[in-house]
């Protein structure tokens, strides 16, 4: 039975409540908030834009004002299907405060500090191209859980061959190695509050799936969490503090969470049904094509891509999106769960 107590029972987002940061973004796919209200934004243009409290907006980035351009005028094609250049795709900060990129471009795992300083610091693991990096993510002992959704180029193609060739990596003291195999486009990882186990998006299954941490990084136990099959595309997600688990599905544009007990709830469609019956239609036949991809969108955070609960309360919900040019935010019900900063 659902729980009447869960502030998500009930609720949704109220689109006129919804505002939004920032102007001119390129692809801010994954945004980071910081505790004075500041919001790192991932750009298409090699690096982060940097939105401090006040509104004012600073491109972080080593790419010369030459590549800039570039990138600006990279194609449907270049930039979403053979995702050529550098495309900075999942963020988190490490200790010292500077970001770690999984640059979905580039297939490579990177560190920027704050003044657009950058080292690449993987470019394959076990001997062999590292495949498309999707995400990172930090835990309390300092660990960086990485994502690659796909050895498939293009990336595409993986969603109609119904590959499970995406895998997780473990970046600690002992250097890189894969921990888990066999997901079928992974995408964004997180922990529970514990962190007893590692939540993972399963994009081209539709389906989230955790497995249980071992001590020494190892992953145990691995099954579906939730729904089996998702209505859409998860890509992004985060817990709140009452256990919700928040998840975007791209293209559909809808925002869900799945509760504690396995229901799942929609708390924001801004899809266009339409378009979304043919995507689904075509992904039921294996037949999906980037031009029936690119068709289905929203007008909030079109390609909606990640969430990040932010503000002082941990009660500001920001969007992130892949085709996106700003950064819709709105109030939640409830906290989201803090994550690991620095």
């Amino acid at each position: 039975m659902p729980d009447s107590r869960n502030p998500l029972q009930g609720w949704q987002v109220d689109r006129a409540a919804i505002r939004t940061l920032g102007h001119d973004l390129q692809r801010p796919e994954c945004i980071l908030a910081e505790r004075d209200g500041t919001v790192w934004a991932a750009d298409a243009r090699g690096g982060a834009m940097r939105i401090a409290p006040d509104g004012t907006q600073t491109l972080i980035t080593p790419r010369v004002e030459r590549q800039q351009a570039e990138a600006l005028n990279a194609s449907f094609d270049d930039r979403y299907v053979q995702a050529q250049g550098s495309l900075p795709n999942g963020m988190c900060f490490l200790a010292n405060g500077d970001i770690l990129i999984a640059n979905w471009g580039t297939d490579h795992v990177e560190v920027m500090t704050r003044e657009g300083q950058l080292r690449t610091l993987f470019t394959e693991i076990d001997g062999k191209p590292m495949g498309k990096t999707n995400f990172v993510a930090r835990d309390s002992k300092g660990r960086i859980w990485l994502t690659v959704t796909t050895l498939m180029q293009p990336w595409t193609g993986s969603i109609n061959a119904g590959v499970l060739d995406g895998y997780i990596a473990l970046i600690d003291e002992r250097g890189i190695r894969i921990v888990a195999e066999g997901f079928g486009g992974t995408n964004e990882v997180r922990l529970d509050a514990k962190e007893e186990w590692l939540y993972v998006v399963e994009s081209n299954a539709r389906r989230i799936s955790r497995l249980r941490i071992r001590p020494d990084g190892s992953l145990g136990d691995r099954e579906v969490y939730g729904p089996y099959h998702l209505p859409g595309f998860p890509d992004g997600f985060a817990f709140d503090a009452y256990g919700n688990l928040w998840v975007t599905l791209i293209m559909s544009d809808q925002l869900v969470a799945i509760t504690p007990e396995g229901e799942l709830l929609t708390l924001l469609d801004d899809s266009n049904p339409a378009a979304t019956a043919e995507l689904n239609r075509h992904y039921q036949a294996r037949t999906l094509t980037p031009e029936i991809m690119a068709a289905t969108h929203g007008t909030l955070a079109p390609w909606m891509a990640s969430l990040t609960f932010g503000g002082p309360d941990l009660k500001t919900v920001y969007l992130g999106s892949l085709r996106g040019t700003t950064i819709p935010y709105f109030t939640s019900p409830v906290a989201g769960l803090p994550l690991i900063h620095w």
